[in-house]
């Protein structure tokens, strides 16, 4: 009977998989190292970096990238372009409805970016994405994902949008800059016009802002009442004079120790707590966001094969688990978790009990295309 190889801790195996990857040791070394060398048909189906050259023949160009802040492993798109020979250009933007605004103006030459769950049906609706052919990406696999964060990506039976992680919205404040330790919105929104004035970031983003001013009343984060909009509006522009700013890509202010609380999303609080361990992140008593982030691919794309292309890539278990290590937000796909080391499956900041999960929820479309929503994060931005 042939002997079957021990195989090694996941954390070496990924440092063993990024060594080959960027070609510091041989193949050979690889597969004998981490004791795969039996298993090297399967997984020339399952790693891209094994596969033979030929799955990437007749690549070229560039392809367009637009993602959210801090939000992609770059070693991944380093890989690649060395594999493929496509140089990959990324766009970051903070929100929706700035990605809305800008494909619906045209021209964009995206071929790929990362809507969140409750946008998708918009962009369907408008013609703004293209359905996936799921035939094209041989390692996503819909059995191994979490469906209660991937149902949105398909509309009317067909695949627009494949799954890339999912998260929490919640706060991060600097328990050594500040004496309060703070737990709800209320806290939050009393603390910025009072003993943090000065100190403190939101999104710009009208979904995360107006919902989060909305628990502050004890509304629904995605309330498209009138009179309780008028409320939250009301709150946002009392708490204006005291932001340190407004701005979705606010890690810096918080490292730099310019700002001490901000709006904070999964992945920034864990990037956050690596260096500067004194950052708390916080999903608040009252509830607030759960949400799931996707890759789909524009009408339009200019260069759809190297969009088909890096999607599959990414979405390799082994190449997604580097993902998820970079950026600090969970995978939505089990066989990916199964890569990911157990510390980061025990963190409560990306795992949360489901008793902190309970109250949060889930954005609803219709506040992406609200125009009164958009009103009053016009006025709080110019107030």
């Amino acid at each position: 009977m042939t002997k079957q190889p021990d195989y090694i801790p996941v954390s070496k195996f990924l440092d063993e998989l990024r060594r080959y990857q960027k070609g510091s040791v041989t193949r050979r070394h690889f597969l004998g190292v981490t004791g795969l060398g039996l298993a090297t048909a399967v997984l020339g189906g399952a790693m891209p970096g094994l596969r033979p050259r030929k799955a990437y023949a007749g690549l070229s160009g560039t392809l367009n990238f637009t993602t959210w802040p801090s939000y992609f492993a770059q070693e991944n798109l380093d890989n690649f372009t060395k594999n493929t020979g496509v140089k990959i250009n990324v766009a970051v933007f903070g929100s929706n409805e700035e990605m809305l605004a800008k494909l619906q103006a045209g021209s964009t030459g995206w071929d790929v970016f990362v809507p969140t769950n409750y946008a998708i049906s918009t962009y369907k609706d408008l013609g703004l994405v293209q359905p996936i052919d799921l035939a094209r990406l041989p390692n996503y696999d819909a059995a191994s994902q979490e469906q209660r964060f991937t149902a949105e990506g398909v509309i009317d039976g067909k695949v627009w949008a494949v799954p890339k992680n999912w998260g929490t919205t919640g706060f991060a404040y600097n328990s050594k800059a500040m004496a309060q330790k703070p737990t709800t919105w209320k806290e939050f929104w009393d603390l910025t016009r009072n003993e943090a004035t000065g100190r403190v970031m939101v999104h710009d983003y009208q979904l995360t802002t107006i919902g989060n001013a909305l628990k502050y009343f004890g509304y629904s984060f995605n309330s498209n009442d009138p009179k309780e909009l008028g409320e939250a509006e009301k709150l946002l522009i009392e708490a204006k004079p005291h932001l340190f700013g407004i701005n979705s890509d606010y890690k810096p202010s918080l490292i730099s120790g310019d700002a001490w609380m901000s709006v904070c999303w999964t992945g920034d609080a864990v990037q956050l707590q690596r260096d500067m361990p004194e950052f708390v992140y916080v999903l608040a008593k009252e509830g607030g966001e759960i949400w799931s982030d996707f890759y789909a691919i524009t009408k339009d794309a200019p260069n759809p094969d190297a969009a088909y292309a890096f999607i599959d890539y990414i979405l390799t278990p082994e190449i997604n688990a580097i993902e998820v290590q970079a950026h600090g937000y969970p995978s939505t796909d089990s066989r990916t978790n199964k890569l990911v080391p157990k510390e980061m499956l025990e963190n409560p900041v990306l795992y949360p009990a489901a008793e902190a999960l309970a109250p949060l929820e889930f954005g609803a479309a219709a506040t992406l295309t609200n125009p009164l929503r958009a009103e009053i994060m016009a006025r709080f931005k110019a107030a």
